[in-house]
């Protein structure tokens, strides 16, 4: 097995000072070489835990805990200067142990071996014993400070270690469908369908296939809808009124088709010929658009000498299975009508993709199941703290107020406020990164360069840091999401409630709101209030551990303009630690 391979080399490692006889595959590439168990190691045991996370049981024989005592002291003897001893010669434990507890750690040699078991050791077993992902990092049950005061190098060692692993999701059994992400069931609200956007589409659909039935009445006079043939000749208006120079000629034709329909060509041209006869000449007064290519004629006057040599009644079909066949071959009316609407509708149908996608995401929520790890929700939360404060300083609040934000009960109520959320939309991300692998779901390159270059260039418009490898993976990611919501969308059976404009404002349903989520606020901090005077936290990190975290990890993930000021952070207080964590990063503006 090859985590009791893993214990060999770290043995062969830690006992002897050259590489010699050990295998090239044991060498490690690191700064401080492995060193530790033999292959008498037990299997380690694992027991799972709530919220993904599992407590690990490390059987580790004494050999190993020798080897590990063994590392760290040789390491000390390298950097420690001791009367009596050359810096960097040999030096007897005892004797490093008796210096080390004149500096008031008399345990810290043992201590620090234990901690270098557990580095060495918790990875291989999760990942090759167990087959998990770890996530964060491993804690001992007991701290390594109290197992060091009955560790003895040489002798067998047991150590419970607590980790939160990458979770697995569970699909539920849906009755009816092989797959329990398909066939979604849900509801959600959007304004009507646009029935006057779908009648014009219709209308201009069947205009392309209108038949002409030549009118041989010499008297008829031509009428909205009718179609003629024209020569038509134009000059520029002058101030008058009357013909001015003549157009090119590109701009006036022989034999020119008009249908007389309204919106169809130059303002006046249609309504100057209706009532005329075959044969007739009616001088027309026209007006360019305004966003004609030749702008010498944008939005100018001009007169046209418009001769009426045919004269055509316009017939539009009906739509019908046959009327459908010629638009493409096999295709219904009633499929016609539905491929129609569909078009008609894909951009008002965006706007409400957050809603219809919000109704899949709960409807996924009830075919599966994932225990979200604390360490993820804490990630979360600490950037979404973060970017809170920050937001707060843009918006204008003094930096004493924000310094003042940044602690750890107040991180910790934040964390629970947000934990919901931050939970609902792992869940999602996880089930559509699932789908997306089980289905080959996959967004076409042209699609990811397209958002690349729209967002690269709002960021130089604005002269913003532009880095592209986190927003590519995000665009990536994103697109993805909706690519597996379409495909759901496709095979969900959802309920869309159409309702009319906005839904109207309740004032008083507001207040009441705004009241209880006081109420809840005021509740929540006083339990936080309690918990903290009797000494509760959350099991995973101490408040102090999160707010530090929280206030000032996170933040150094922000760009920074200019090298930060060297402070004396030892006296600082944690808000001032935090503050000025914020202010070097460059989430706060320094006015001074």
């Amino acid at each position: 097995m090859r985590f009791h391979s893993r214990i060999l080399c770290l043995v062969l490692l830690g006992s002897s000072g050259s590489h010699a006889f050990v295998p090239q595959h044991c060498l490690s590439s690191s700064k401080h070489p492995a060193f530790i168990l033999p292959s008498a190691l037990h299997a380690s045991t694992l027991e799972r835990l709530p919220d993904s996370a599992v407590k690990v049981t490390l059987e580790i024989p004494g050999s190993a805990t020798k080897a590990a005592y063994e590392k760290v002291c040789n390491e000390l003897s390298k950097t420690i200067s001791i009367p009596g001893f050359r810096k960097g010669s040999k030096i007897p434990p005892q004797v490093l142990e008796q210096a080390m507890a004149a500096k008031g750690g008399r345990t810290a040699l043992r201590a620090q071996a234990i901690n270098e078991l557990l580095a060495e050791l918790i990875e291989p077993a999760l990942k090759e014993e167990h087959g998990l992902e770890p996530i964060g990092q491993p804690k001992l049950e007991v701290p390594a400070e109290e197992i060091a005061n009955d560790f003895e190098p040489g002798k067998d060692l047991h150590l419970n270690v607590r980790c939160d692993v990458w979770p697995e999701i569970e699909w539920k059994t849906v009755e009816g469908q092989e797959k329990p992400y398909l066939g979604l069931k849900g509801s959600y609200k959007r304004k009507p369908f646009d029935q006057a956007k779908f009648d014009k589409a219709l209308n201009d659909l069947k205009e392309r296939y209108a038949s002409l039935e030549p009118i041989e009445d010499k008297s008829y006079e031509l009428q909205m809808g009718d179609a003629c043939v024209v020569n038509m000749e134009g000059y520029m208006a002058t101030d008058a009124g009357e013909k001015g120079e003549k157009l090119p000629d590109a701009a006036s034709g022989d034999r020119v088709e008009v249908i007389l329909g309204e919106g169809r060509y130059m303002t006046g041209l249609v309504e100057g010929l209706v009532g005329a006869k075959v044969g007739d000449t009616k001088t027309v007064t026209v007006t360019f658009p305004t966003a004609l290519r030749d702008k010498t004629l944008a939005g100018k006057k001009a007169l046209f000498d418009v001769t009426v040599l045919e004269a055509s009644k316009r017939s539009l079909p009906e739509v019908t299975d046959e009327f459908a066949n010629e638009v493409r071959a096999g295709l219904t009316a009633e499929a016609l009508k539905a491929e129609l609407q569909k078009a008609v509708d894909s951009e008002d149908a965006k706007e409400y993709a957050p809603a219809r996608n919000a109704a899949l995401a709960r409807a996924l929520a009830e075919v599966m199941d994932v225990a979200v790890p604390d360490t993820l929700v804490t990630n979360q939360a600490r950037e979404k703290f973060a970017m809170m404060m920050t937001d707060m300083r843009n918006n204008g609040v003094a930096d004493e107020e924000i310094k003042k934000q940044i602690n750890p009960e107040n991180f910790l109520k934040y964390k629970k406020i947000v934990k919901d959320d931050i939970v609902k939309d792992f869940k999602v991300s996880m089930a559509t990164d699932e789908i997306a692998r089980l289905e080959g779901i996959e967004v076409p390159d042209y699609q990811v360069e397209e958002q690349m270059e729209s967002i690269k260039q709002e960021a130089a418009e604005s002269q913003e840091e532009f880095d592209e490898g986190a927003i590519r993976s995000r665009v990536e990611a994103t697109l993805q999401r909706q690519a597996v919501m379409d495909f759901l969308a496709e095979k969900a059976d959802l309920q869309v409630d159409y309702v009319d404009g906005e839904e109207d404002f309740d004032e008083a349903l507001m207040e009441r709101l705004a009241r209880e989520s006081l109420k809840r606020e005021e509740e929540l901090a006083a339990k936080n209030v309690k918990d903290t005077e009797s000494g509760e936290s959350t099991p995973s990190e101490t408040p102090v551990e999160v707010a530090e975290a929280a206030a000032v990890s996170v933040i150094a993930e922000a760009s920074v303009d200019a090298p930060p000021t060297k402070r004396d952070t030892d006296n600082m207080s944690l808000e001032d630690k935090a503050y000025y964590a914020l202010l070097d990063a460059g989430a706060l503006k320094n006015d001074i």
